[in-house]
């Protein structure tokens, strides 16, 4: 295992340390460093609260700041926050319009975001993410997988959040938008977990995990290598079919990196990808490249679609400023 480390049990506590300051702008710490918070906090909004297992950045404390999230939770590698994290996190950011919590559909997080929600003060409510077209069911999650769809929900009720609309509104929105998402990644090697120091599972040289989760859970099949633009097809196909989308659909494209795949490969799949869908009758009205829900180390990458109406696409469009986006 070669990564940069100086020691095992302290990788999470010195990299947020390093994103605190980098980032100290747009963010800070909070005591123990069990969440990262928006350094400045409208109290008159609806705060916004996710969370997850860490090596996955940006997501989730990324995507903290204006126009997204007011605090996220980092668990410790692929480990869910646990309910105290969340419960300080939620009390750190409330304001009188109440607390929704962004939870991916994992056994872990959703248990214990449900706990943490019976142990808060206040008004809280709960959009669970489940984008993932690959598997019904999987190593950690009844349901489809949340995966890069849920950073799509974050922006968008995010800007909603930041216009005033109320705990409701934010709830209705972000059902809606989870339900037009659909997302499939595709594995060309494995993560390593740190603390494992050997890769999560073995892929062949000529192989590939058509369908993987983002903690390197198994996918639909283990298929040998082929061409960008069949990978591409086979992903397209199975997201489009899912939504359902009729011809003359406005979508955005989500081509999201797993951590070890370089923009230039991304950018090569965006374009087979945009083609694909065209061709279905998918009409691509925004784009995003690049990694933003990753699997540590891993090679491959995630297609997601989101089907976009006048109102979700505006709410797509407005200012936001992160570490992870800004525009």
């Amino acid at each position: 295992m070669k990564k940069f480390i100086n020691a095992v049990d302290n990788v999470l506590a010195e990299s947020l340390d390093g994103f605190a300051s980098a980032h100290a702008d747009l963010v800070m710490l909070g005591a123990e460093r069990k969440f990262v918070r928006r350094r400045e906090l409208n109290p008159k909004k609806v705060a916004l609260v996710s969370g997850g297992g860490s090596g996955h950045e940006p997501l989730h404390a990324g995507f903290v700041g204006y126009g997204m999230l007011d605090a996220a939770c980092p668990g410790q590698v692929f480990t869910s926050p646990t309910p105290d994290q969340i419960v300080e996190a939620a009390q750190a950011v409330a304001g009188d319009a109440g607390v929704l919590f962004i939870v991916k559909n994992y056994a872990g997080d959703r248990m214990n975001f449900e706990m943490a929600a019976e142990i808060a003060e206040g008004r809280t409510a709960t959009i669970v993410t489940d984008d993932d077209v690959a598997v019904e069911k999987s190593t950690y999650s009844i349901g489809r997988r949340g995966v890069a769809g849920t950073l799509i929900v974050e922006k968008i009720v995010g800007a909603a959040a930041e216009k005033g609309a109320d705990l409701a509104s934010c709830v209705a929105l972000g059902e809606r938008v989870n339900a037009q998402t659909r997302s499939m990644g595709v594995a060309l090697t494995s993560c390593t977990v740190p603390a494992a120091g050997t890769p999560t599972f073995a892929l062949g040289e000529d192989e590939m995990e058509m369908g993987v989760g983002i903690h390197g859970e198994p996918g639909r099949r283990r298929v040998k290598l082929a061409a960008a633009d069949a990978i591409a097809a086979e992903m397209t196909t199975a997201i489009a079919e899912d939504l359902g989308a009729r011809a003359g659909a406005e979508a955005l494209l989500l081509v999201n990196g797993f951590g070890g795949t370089p923009t230039i490969e991304l950018y090569l799949m965006y374009n087979a990808a945009r083609r694909m869908l065209e061709s279905r009758g998918l009409r691509i009205a925004r784009s995003l490249v690049g990694s933003y829900a990753t699997s540590l180390d891993m090679a491959g990458c995630s297609l997601t679609v989101s089907l976009l109406d006048a109102e979700t696409a505006a709410l797509w469009d407005a200012p936001v400023r992160t570490a992870a986006l800004r525009w």
